[in-house]
């Protein structure tokens, strides 16, 4: 079995028994062709399976290295060391290759960026106005629509657009997601989250039941640049911070609920996070809001 073989039969499996989404496939399918193309440089030939298993840690490290000086980021690096990880693991339990140039090998070090979040008023703003950029009315409550649904429920982009007019948020019944993997949440909705999709639903004229509860202009399911540009072209309009995208909404939903008293694991759940330390990163956004907060009402901060 050549590289390139047991390339896409890694992406294969990570797709059918791993569910993993088309965003990680791509990623990872890239990592590895990087990784091949190395290889075929570094060892003179391209690589096969007995070449990979004879892989040692400091091969590795001179792709890591390669990639470092064509200017990866260290965030870049440590993904494509991840989908190397799980190549070589996937090798090891399906065709006995040696995992040992895995072993002990370590990654650039990260320190997660802060979620930058929205102030409350910037997001009330958002889901109140960002239907102006639009032309038509009906386009109009679909963006408020939208955006209303990913501040008032915390939603990946993604998550949103995949629904179906079926799905449409009930306020008292909650809202099935499917969110990374397949994990499904059900997270509770706000009475204006039901007002606003009701109204862009009304306002469309009864669809289908398994119609995508977002359209496109053209009549098809909404594409996520689409949805990104019109938050792009009002945000301009309305002077806020260069980063307010759809995925801040998510940010700020979690943000304001901590900042509101709500329990971390709570919140952990209503994002769909697989684990408690990704959740915990809006601790450090409410630490640095508490800050501002000091700095500006304590009478000796000046």
């Amino acid at each position: 079995m050549t590289g390139l073989e047991a390339r896409a039969a890694f992406l294969d499996w990570l797709e059918k028994e791993r569910r993993a989404s088309p965003h990680t496939l791509e990623a990872y399918g890239a990592d590895l062709a990087d990784l091949l193309g190395f290889l075929s440089r570094h060892l003179g030939a391209e690589p096969d399976l007995k070449s990979l298993g004879a892989l040692r840690p400091a091969d590795l490290r001179s792709f890591l290295a390669f990639r470092a000086e064509k200017g990866d980021s260290a965030s870049t690096r440590a993904r494509k060391l991840a989908a190397v990880r799980s190549f070589m693991r996937f090798l090891a339990k399906r065709h006995g290759v040696s995992p040992d140039a895995i072993a002990g090998l370590r990654g650039p070090r990260l320190k997660p960026p802060a979620p930058r979040a929205l102030r409350e008023a910037e997001a009330r703003d958002v889901i109140a106005e960002v239907g102006s950029v639009e032309n038509s009315n009906l386009l109009s409550l679909r963006d408020q629509a939208l955006f209303t649904l990913l501040y008032g429920c915390g939603l990946r982009i993604s998550e949103a657009l995949a629904l179906d007019v079926r799905d449409a948020p009930r306020a008292g019944t909650g809202l099935r997601v499917r969110g990374k993997g397949g994990k499904e949440r059900l997270v509770p909705v706000l009475p204006a989250v039901e007002a606003a999709i009701s109204a862009y639903l009304t306002a469309r004229g009864g669809p289908l039941p398994e119609a995508p509860l977002f359209l496109g202009a053209r009549g098809g399911r909404l594409d996520p640049a689409i949805a990104q540009k019109a938050l792009r072209d009002y945000r301009r309009l309305a002077g806020l911070p260069e980063h307010t995208t759809p995925h801040a909404l998510r940010h700020s939903f979690a943000t304001h609920l901590l900042g509101a008293g709500a329990d971390l694991r709570a919140i952990q759940e209503l994002l769909g996070h697989a684990s408690l330390s990704t959740t915990q990163r809006y601790t450090s956004v409410d630490a640095v809001r508490l800050l501002e907060t000091w700095q500006k009402a304590h009478p000796r901060s000046e």
